[in-house]
């Protein structure tokens, strides 16, 4: 093989994910770590989800070679598009269960006995689901139902889902709801930066030549890579081979930066839709040049107009920018009438909507001759709705899409969604006399201070019983805190001083109440501030936009 000769034991760039050539970049490593804590302290469900050639298969098998066979019974399925039956018969199969008849009790009732032998031996028993967005529906009431088999105070199996962006948008449909708040760990992988991308290529390139480096790469060669690939680690395989077989052809051992465009332009052919993103980008190039014409044109004839007309233009074109940068300020009397004229049902979904597109999660729709309230539209989506007694302080400080509740004359209320803001007030949904956008000073005139956030419980926490589904809540909140530096304790479940003494740092330092208890608004930063997890924040118009969430 043409890499042969360049010294390699290996194909440095294959295509096909091996764990032997893993690279923990930044964002690789901190998946790595979550998965880990997650599988070692029982978190029941796990969600990895990142873009097509992230490396999330590497790191799953990667992981399944980590564990401890004395301690660990795992299994990976990674050709999910299966019917019920065929599921439960490959997860069977995978643990080395019995897979015969056609009774998916039957099989059900198998691996439940496998995993009680299993969990009374002390072993910890894993079950990866890779592809997972490829699952149907009622596979997926399957998984739920593996994930119910647990012990008074233990998980018996751990589930990892990993799967493409579109496993996120799936999990949040309304019939998997009770699946998607069982998710207790959440990691999107990201692509990788600048620099491990070049520290990536040279490590595959040793690992291949057992610490040598027959084949170098320029600086521009990295950087027309990187620029092709994003970083996706896939990208970057594909070019880098045919990089390779370029040097190899031509006898040379160092990667220049032609070599990387030539490489590139051959791994274009092979890519249709990036050869029509090229002919977009092309035309996009060439509607900018007629554009700079048209502008340039318009310019020279601006100077051949007679001097005394220019002045004329140019005053009439200042009087209309000035018209039209004044907006006349909205009376409160003229905006509560705006609001009571919506009809509150119309009001209620308008509002709620703004914010599920904010978590990208589905819209609700009004259902005939059934009204809703915020809390059943919430619950709906696995959101949890929390009505606080707000500031505009309290908004910057949450740094979260809410509601705020506008009190009317005539008795009742409706709703306005904030999910933007600048300097010069906020975007709300819906629009109030025909504004989009109102001032810190418009809104402090209508809003008495009602605020009612819709956040997610990503551990179900605060909906946790009694005995052992309130000692897993514990676990669950000591495992944040240990996230944030507030908790050097044992995750034990137990909710001792220790743990009240670490809530009561985290407040502190979030300039909250410190009374030690777990509140809602000390949820939804711990769940911010912990990471792994991904609320969306507010939007900063005119400034680099806070990275949203996915359900």
């Amino acid at each position: 093989m043409y890499w042969e000769s360049f010294g390699f034991k290996e194909a440095p760039f294959a295509l096909t994910p091996n764990p032997s050539f893993l690279f923990l970049s930044a964002p690789h490593q901190e998946a790595f770590a979550h998965l880990l804590f997650a599988i070692e302290n029982r978190a029941g469900f796990i969600e990895l989800s990142g873009e097509v050639g992230t490396g999330k298969t590497t790191i799953v098998r990667t992981l399944l070679n980590q564990l401890d066979p004395e301690t660990h019974r795992t299994a990976l399925i990674f050709n999910p598009i299966l019917s019920p039956l065929g599921f439960m018969k490959e997860v069977n199969a995978e643990f080395g269960l019995p897979t015969e008849g056609s009774e998916i009790r039957d099989l059900h009732a198998a691996l439940n006995a496998f995993l009680l032998d299993e969990n009374r031996a002390g072993h910890t028993v894993v079950l990866v689901i890779d592809e997972a967005q490829n699952l149907s529906v009622e596979v997926l009431e399957h998984v739920r139902l593996i994930s119910n088999l647990e012990t008074e105070s233990d998980k018996l199996i751990q589930i990892v889902l990993v799967g493409q962006p579109e496993l996120n948008t799936l999990l949040a449909r309304d019939e998997l709801r009770q699946l998607d708040q069982r998710i207790t760990v959440r990691y999107h992988l990201k692509p990788m930066c600048f620099e491990d991308t070049c520290a990536y290529i040279r490590h595959r390139i040793r690992f291949a030549a057992d610490g040598r480096e027959p084949l170098t790469f320029s600086p521009g060669a990295f950087k027309r890579i990187f620029k092709f690939s994003g970083g996706l680690p896939r990208l970057i395989n594909g070019v880098c081979d045919r990089a390779l077989l370029l040097a190899y052809t031509r006898d040379c051992k160092e990667i220049t930066p032609d070599m990387a465009s030539l490489a590139l332009a051959d791994l274009r052919k092979e890519s249709p839709r990036r050869r029509r993103a090229s002919q977009v980008r092309a035309l996009s190039a060439a509607l900018v040049v007629c554009v700079i014409i048209i502008a340039g044109f318009a310019a020279v004839s601006f100077h051949l107009v007679p001097e005394e007309k220019k002045e004329s233009t140019e005053k009439k074109e200042a009087t209309t920018t000035k018209a039209s940068d004044k907006v006349p300020a909205l009376s409160a009397e003229a905006a509560r009438q705006a609001i009571a004229a919506q009809p509150e049902q119309e009001n209620l979904y308008a509002a709620v909507n703004a914010i599920l597109d904010a978590w990208q999660a589905p819209r609700v729709e009004p259902v005939p001759g059934q009204p809703a309230n915020l809390r059943t539209l919430a619950r709906q989506r696995g959101l949890v709705a929390s009505k606080l007694s707000g500031t505009f302080e309290l908004m910057t400080r949450l740094d979260a899409p809410l509601l705020l509740h506008v009190a009317l004359p005539g008795g009742g209320e409706r709703l306005i969604a904030i999910v933007a803001v600048d300097r010069g007030g906020m975007e709300v949904v819906p629009q109030v006399a025909g504004r989009s956008k109102l001032t810190h000073a418009e809104l402090a005139q209508i809003w008495t201070g009602g605020t009612t956030v819709l956040w997610k419980d990503f551990h179900g926490i605060t909906s946790r019983g009694k005995g052992a589904d309130r000692a897993a809540g514990i676990k669950a909140l000591q495992g944040l805190l240990k996230q944030v530096d507030c908790y050097p304790g044992a995750v034990d479940g137990n909710f001792n001083d220790a743990t009240k003494g670490a809530l009561a740092e985290f407040q502190r330092r979030e300039q909250l109440t410190a009374d030690g208890k777990v509140g809602a608004q000390t949820l939804m930063l711990l769940y911010r501030r912990a990471g792994g997890f991904f609320p969306p924040g507010l939007i900063r118009v005119g400034a680099d936009s806070k990275q949203t969430g996915r359900m």
